[in-house]
């Protein structure tokens, strides 16, 4: 054994699975992208550890099949390559192991390329060795499968497309080899796989074939042992019921009984197989003859009969469990007369019939040579076929359905595992309100259903298309089926009259193409219907039977309860999200300092705790936040809308970034505490709340911007040029730990920079790391365009998979500057004749900006700031206006104490000034500064 690895270099494929291979490799969901069968390969080639640019492909040399196997194989392989030598294509034939033994036909430059790639004979091409294929994925999935270009999970083997098909051993049903076809992607056709499925049939008819010979040199074998016996003995008059003694003294003992009555029923069970050999103790053999018989009823089964040189006449009989009393061993009506309904688990009965009796209750069938040994139904191992059949299919479904939490998904998956497995057609129809999350309702007559999902072996099938409106008749199937809540089967289709009523235009289309029997079962789970599933047969020419019936009951009762759970997890998260949604903020705040775009997506597994705002403060400047919650679902939704109020009730008091976030965080171990004290008897974690928050001001005037952060990634700043810089920002902790100080971080931007903030989401999960993700951002951002709405969608489409594991917060702002033109500032003393100027330079500056409908107001508002100051305050002063989307007056002093609003009484000389200002105002308040405080207020524009 000797191995050979493999270093390829990928191949750039067309269509969508270039992309879906990529994201499902860094872990992102791709069901809606990629067929079930090859997503389920990609996850067991995954989970087995292949990288698809490097394999590791075993080698063996001198790998051989089974004489018996070639001799079956080698007429059809050989048609096979005749009939396929224009196409292009290959013909491999691989033992049980995958391992590649022969590979026939091919062009020269085809079958060089496959040496190349090692898909070649004497190489493993298991999915565990070569990734997804048409040998391995055959052989891992027990079933046909086609795969082509990038559906194949190594890069080497993407430029090909291939079909293969396991071929079993005819009665153990036993994998002896996979057939595979091969060709160029190009040339590749899914008639591949019917071409493939075909021969492996051709193969298992020879495996039969064979046997059938082998059975007629049993017979002969047991002719000539059968002409050779020179009587029988009796049983001994002392020892044990199963010691039997021939003339020589070779005896039977319970070891020799044993094996007989083993092969003795494997004998009755088989479909085709009519004589066996067994090899007893002391190097005898025994040779087993089935034959049919009638009983004296009518009823009609086979007997085992049993040749031994010398041995004792046995007779095993199967007793009826039916309540009759049961004939006596000895009676000749045992000996022919089948039970009509044999237990699964047959007893059995060991008697020593006298040579003249068992001649008599063979009824025929044997000779004075030979005993009865066994008696039973024909058939049986068809139904046992049936059986394991049946069972790996239900075993199937039970894993393939129900793997999302998607309603479409789940129906297509019922789909998907019944073709062609149990049906040649499969329809699942489904209430708009069950897509929607909702109660299904009453269903029955007129009831308007959606064809939701939809699966067949050819594309023309005039049956109704997903995404149609299905409404059935009373006749129908399906309504009886809606109303009755039972499944029903129309065996033959063309003689269901009240299913052709429904539409007689196309179901006599659909009759016309070959479909001839129907099942049609309701998706029934904790007492509601929400919708039915039809099975259509038309490939094979036997109609659906009532075990068929009772199979497609137990596959739409899986499929039910699946369907019933997407169903309210779609109520869940859409509730949740409506909570979520109405909680963040709807339209765009009324500043200008930034130009802004925002965009939230809940995760897979349903709506967070993730938010952003934008928050307009005085002075022209605005705050951005962006923060999460950790957790899923409507608590997280509920702590986030809290947060979200608090940080707007704490910007309401222009508190600087760090104090807000230190008032946040004692807010957080205060919800801490008193969820965890209202939990705490049942489930003291679930009151805990972790959160991170970012929270930035911008002020347009000087453009800086003043940042902090609660346990949350850094910003980006992605400067005219393209540059992009992560702000080196003091990390402080999560919020709810309590104690620990925030530390802010100041940096002077650009006009038209670009800050983007964001939640984790965006640039890690559980396949990907953070510094991963930050250089994949930082890449995207120095080639996305200027506008903050460009930006968004390409950060998003690079970065993001369909189908997110973890919401996403992300805002994008671009810096705008009030220039000089907008700004008037004086600086002005503590001499009360200040008061005087400072309203003659407002007058002058609001006349300049072509303000005059404002003069008399601000000259009043200014008149009572200044004054305010003079009096109160005390070190210099300053008066600013700002001409914004309002106008802003400000007076700034050195002072820390803050003026109150009152009520002054009648008698009263004083206290009325900030009660006039707050009547001529839109706005006013105080905001404290390093150095003192700023008194504020503002008017809306004429």
């Amino acid at each position: 054994m000797r191995e050979v690895v493999l270093l390829t270099v990928a191949w750039d494929d067309i269509g969508g699975l270039v992309d879906a291979h990529e994201r499902f490799l860094a872990g992102a969901r791709v069901e809606a992208d990629v067929r079930g069968s090859v997503l389920d390969s990609w996850k067991r080639c995954r989970a087995a550890g292949l990288e698809p640019h490097r394999l590791l492909i075993p080698y063996a040399a001198d790998l051989v099949l089974d004489d018996g196997l070639l001799r079956a194989a080698d007429p059809v392989l050989k048609e096979l390559v005749d009939s396929l030598a224009v196409a292009g294509m290959t013909v491999a034939l691989c033992d049980a192991r995958g391992r590649m033994v022969q590979r026939l036909g091919g062009d020269q430059q085809l079958c060089a390329r496959l040496d190349e790639v090692r898909f070649a004979p004497g190489f493993d091409a298991s999915e565990q060795a070569a990734g997804t294929n048409g040998v391995g994925t055959a052989l891992a999935g027990r079933s046909p499968c086609y795969v082509i270009g990038r559906e194949h999970f190594a890069d080497c083997l993407q430029p090909y497309a291939c079909a293969g098909a396991p071929a079993r051993d005819p009665f153990s049903g036993r994998v002896e080899a996979v057939l595979d076809l091969t060709c160029r992607r190009d040339d590749g056709d899914p008639a591949m796989l019917r071409l493939v499925r075909e021969a492996v049939h051709d193969i298992e008819a020879g495996l039969l074939e064979q046997a059938t010979q082998r059975e007629r040199a049993l017979l002969t074998a047991y002719r000539r042992a059968s002409a050779g016996s020179t009587g029988w003995m009796s049983r001994p008059e002392s020892g044990s019921p199963g010691d039997w003694a021939g003339p020589e003294g070779r005896g039977l003992g319970r070891i020799d009984l044993a094996v007989l009555r083993e092969k003795a029923e494997d004998l009755l069970a088989s479909a085709h197989q009519t004589l066996d050999e067994v090899t007893l103790s002391g190097g005898r053999t025994a040779t087993l003859l089935r034959r049919t018989v009638t009983g004296a009823s009518g009823e009609s089964g086979v007997v085992v009969e049993a040749r031994v040189l010398g041995g004792p006449r046995l007779r095993h009989v199967t007793p009826a469990p039916a309540p009759a009393p049961t004939p006596t061993p000895t009676s000749p009506a045992m000996a022919t007369t089948l039970p009509r309904s044999p237990a699964p688990h047959p007893t059995v009965t060991h008697t020593v019939v006298p040579p003249d009796r068992a001649a008599a209750n063979s009824d025929g069938a044997g000779t004075a040579d030979g005993w009865l040994l066994l008696v039973g139904e024909p058939g049986v191992g068809r139904l046992a076929v049936l059986a394991r059949r049946r069972l790996e299919l239900l075993h199937d479904a039970s894993v393939r359905i129900g793997t999302t939490l998607d309603v479409t998904r789940t129906a297509e998956e019922l789909a998907e595992v019944t073709v062609p497995r149990f049906a040649d057609f499969a329809a699942v129809d489904l209430p708009d309100p069950v897509l929607l999350g909702d109660e299904p309702g009453e269903l029955g007559e007129h009831t308007p259903l959606r064809r939701v999902a939809m699966r067949t072996i050819h594309k023309e099938s005039f049956l109704y298309g997903v995404g149609t409106t299905v409404q059935y008749v009373t006749s129908t199937p399906q309504a009886r089926a809606l109303e009755t809540g039972q499944p029903v089967l129309e065996p033959v289709l063309a003689d269901a009259g009240g299913w052709l009523a429904n539409d007689p235009v196309r179901g006599g289309q659909v009759l016309a193409i070959g479909i001839h029997s129907l099942i049609t079962v309701p998706l029934r789970a904790r007492g509601a219907t929400l919708g039915v599933v039809s099975f259509y047969r038309s490939e094979k020419p036997a109609p659906f039977e009532d075990d068929d019936l009772s199979l497609a009951q137990e596959l739409a009762a899986r499929a039910a309860i699946c369907v019933d759970n997407a169903r309210r997890y779609t109520r869940e998260h859409n509730t949740a999200l409506a909570l979520q949604r109405s909680l963040l903020p709807r339209g765009r705040s009324e500043q200008s300092a930034v130009e802004v775009a925002c965009r939230y997506l809940p995760a897979q597994a349903g709506v967070g705790g993730d938010w952003f705002d934008v928050i307009p403060l005085s002075g022209a400047r605005v705050a951005l936040v962006v923060g999460d919650v950790v957790g899923h679902g409507l608590h997280a939704a509920a702590t986030m809308g809290r947060l979200r109020t608090a940080v707007h009730n704490f910007c309401s008091l222009d508190l600087p970034p760090e104090d807000l976030l230190a008032h946040l965080d004692d807010l957080v171990v205060g919800l801490d505490r008193g969820e965890g004290w209202a939990e705490g008897a049942t489930d003291p974690d679930r009151g805990i709340i972790g959160a991170t928050c970012l929270y930035a001001v911008y002020d347009p005037v000087s453009r800086h911007c003043t940042l902090t952060r609660a346990g949350h990634p850094l910003p980006a700043v992605v400067a005219p040029d393209g540059t992009v810089e992560f702000v080196d920002l003091p990390s402080g902790p999560p919020l709810g730990l309590g104690g620990m100080p925030f530390e802010t971080a100041e940096l002077e931007l650009t006009e038209g920079s670009r800050l983007v903030l964001y939640t984790d989401g965006l640039i890690e999960d559980r396949h990907q790391d953070i510094d991963s993700g930050l250089e994949r951002l930082r890449s995207v951002l120095a080639h996305a365009d200027g506008t903050p709405e460009d930006t968004c969608e390409a950060v998003l489409d690079a970065l993001l998979p369909a189908r997110p594991s973890d919401d996403v917060a992300l805002l994008v702002a671009r810096t705008h500057a009030l220039g000089p033109e907008q700004v008037a500032c004086w600086d002005l003393s503590s001499d009360p004749a200040v008061v005087s100027r400072a309203r003659a330079a407002a007058v002058r500056q609001l006349a300049a900006w072509g303000l005059d409908d404002l003069a008399f107001t601000t000259e009043l508002v200014v008149s009572e700031l200044v004054t305010n100051a003079v009096r109160h305050a005390t070190g210099p002063l300053q008066l600013r206006l700002l001409r914004d989307r309002a106008l802003i007056c400000e007076v700034s002093d050195s002072s820390s104490t803050s003026p109150r609003l009152r009520h002054a009484r009648t008698e009263d000389e004083g206290g009325r000034g900030l009660f006039l200002v707050a009547q001529l105002t839109e706005r006013w308040g105080t905001r404290y500064t390093t150095d003192g405080k700023i008194i504020w207020t503002e008017q809306p524009l004429p």
